[in-house]
């Protein structure tokens, strides 16, 4: 099977996504730089994304420590 290409994206708050390779990125959305299958993208995710709290979480909760 011949499956579409994808990217990993990222927005400001550093929630990542997988988008289509060939499409341009959602807005909010930049290219994190990975790409190959669905499932490549996504194991890569998985492997980054620690903490699923967006930044903005993250930094007042490290702020009020």
């Amino acid at each position: 099977m011949n499956e579409l290409p994808f990217k990993v994206v990222l927005n400001e708050e550093e929630q990542y996504s997988v988008w289509p390779a060939q499409r341009a990125n959602p807005a909010g959305w930049r290219d994190e730089g990975t790409r190959g299958t669905r499932d490549e993208c996504l194991d890569h995710i998985e492997s980054v994304w620690r903490d699923m709290r967006p930044r903005t979480v993250r930094l007042r909760a490290t702020d009020g420590a």
